[in-house]
């Protein structure tokens, strides 16, 4: 078989496979054979029928695009292993099958056309010396005391209050009912805008603005008119803009008893003894936080040098994998969340979705195969130890789950390699490190625009009672 090669763009091999005259009247004889011992002809046997008559009543048209699809079929496939190539998918007939089917003619050659994804061509510029700036975190000094603010806050036992009026800081229970005033209308009720028993930590972000600070100043047992003004953004279109008023009465009032920053703290909150121990082991996280951060930022400016460098044109067949990839990991975080991914990844939104991934798909892809080259080109290879090491402990956190060893193996060798691509380009490169916040890159942003998306698909399963805005009625029960 004669197969002439040629480079088509978006790594797409083009074939042109010429298929011998022996084989063409093999392939045309088969099909005739087969009809004979299958065809239903009325006046003779089955497996009887005689060669003129089958091909009168089946027509040498309809036997002629039967031989030529397995000819197609088996002279694409043929042409794959003789040429050894590495196909990746996306099988196309660049002929037509009218072309072929005109020309086609048992007993002499047939040459067709077809093309298929093939692994990229890989065009790297010089990525020895890169030069380039990242962000270094520093541990917030005052991290640790906010932190165990923080969990003083959680840790508060909230003690009954009556002797003095309500102020930031307390936690209130309350009755209310909101109504709409428009200018030279009647007051209408808020539907949803009533509550029994509400409690309400009077703090900044805590509920609506407006009736926190109406709150303030109220001693229990008191009902108080609070004017209420929604913001234009309010997530209520039929509230936003608008003007209201809430009667709210003041029913039970707490204030929080924060505990002593001693070792029964430490030992309520963590697992070691001594307040010291504490606040150390503390300090270490923050500091390990900052240098994973840091070396984060490393790595970003790099790559995106490195990608700089770089040229790929890459085949579709390569994309829609990873676009697959990046779905896959993207509803095993959402169920991590314990979020309902049925809701998300339904056959209508399924097409958006995989639309919206193809730009990170495609980044990935650059990325990836870009450091797979520095790896080849610099002869870097992950340690066979380093390999087994990092396979059990994923096949350990797998347990009980339906996973392919052999898959799992390929991801840790190919995140293995392109960890000391990384580390080699770090090596060989100028890095100035400037404080954090002083940079701003297409990648941070992407970053933070996907956080806001997360965002805003985790609001919709469960809202946050800091964030919550007037929709149904709510009824609570004060914390003891």
């Amino acid at each position: 078989m004669k197969v002439t090669q040629e480079r088509l763009p978006k790594s797409q091999l083009g074939l042109e496979i010429e298929i011998p005259a022996e084989t063409t009247k093999k392939a045309y004889e088969k099909v005739v054979q087969n009809l004979a011992r299958s065809a239903n002809i009325p006046g003779f046997r089955k497996g009887k029928v005689p060669r003129q008559i089958l091909l009168q009543r089946m027509g040498p048209q309809r036997i002629k695009e039967a031989a030529l699809e397995d000819l197609v079929q088996d002279g694409l496939k043929q042409a794959i292993e003789q040429e050894s190539i590495k196909a990746l998918g996306n099988y196309k007939l660049i002929s037509t099958y009218e072309e072929l089917t005109s020309q086609f003619q048992p007993g002499e050659p047939l040459t067709f056309s077809a093309s298929v994804d093939v692994p990229p061509e890989v065009h790297l510029g010089d990525y020895n010396g890169l030069s380039v700036q990242a962000e270094e975190s520093q541990p917030d000094p005052e991290s640790v005391d906010k932190f165990l603010e923080q969990r003083r806050t959680e840790q508060a036992t909230l003690i009954p209050v009556e002797s003095r009026p309500a102020q930031m800081g307390d936690v209130a229970v309350v009755d209310y009912a909101g109504r709409l005033t428009g200018e030279g209308e009647e007051s209408t009720e808020i539907q949803g805008g009533q509550a029994t028993d509400f409690q309400i930590e009077l703090g900044e972000g805590q509920f609506i603005e407006d009736i926190v600070k109406g709150i303030v100043g109220m001693n229990p047992g008191e009902t108080k008119e609070v004017p209420v003004s929604f913001p234009d953004d309010y997530p209520r279109e039929d509230l936003a803009g608008n003007s209201g008023v809430f009667s709210v009465t003041l029913k039970e009032l707490k204030e929080k008893e924060l505990p002593e920053l001693d070792d029964d703290f430490a030992q309520e909150v963590s697992e070691v003894e001594t307040m010291a121990e504490l606040r150390e082991s503390l300090e270490k996280q923050f500091r390990e936080k900052a240098e994973e951060e840091t070396a984060a930022s490393k790595e970003q400016a790099l790559v995106e040098a490195l990608l700089e460098k770089v040229e790929i044109d890459l085949p579709e067949t390569m994309i829609e994998r990873e676009i697959e990839t990046v779905l896959t990991q993207t509803a095993m975080q959402m169920e991590s969340y314990g979020m309902d991914i049925r809701k998300l990844f339904t056959a209508e939104m399924l097409p958006q979705l995989k639309e919206r991934s193809r730009p990170d798909a495609i980044l990935r892809l650059r990325q990836s195969l870009a450091l797979q080259e520095v790896a080849k080109r610099e002869s870097l290879t992950p340690e066979p130890e380093e390999i087994e090491a990092k396979v059990k402990e994923l096949m350990e956190q797998f347990a009980g789950q339906s996973v392919d060893p052999t898959r799992v193996r390929e991801v840790v060798e190919s995140d293995l390699l392109k960890e000391k691509a990384i580390k080699w380009l770090e090596e060989h490169a100028t890095i100035e490190l400037v404080p954090k916040g002083s940079l701003t890159t297409e990648a941070a942003e992407a970053i933070e625009e996907a956080k806001e998306t997360e965002a805003e698909a985790t609001s919709q399963e469960e809202v946050d009672a800091s964030t919550q805005t007037i929709d149904v009625e709510a009824e609570s029960t004060p914390e003891e």
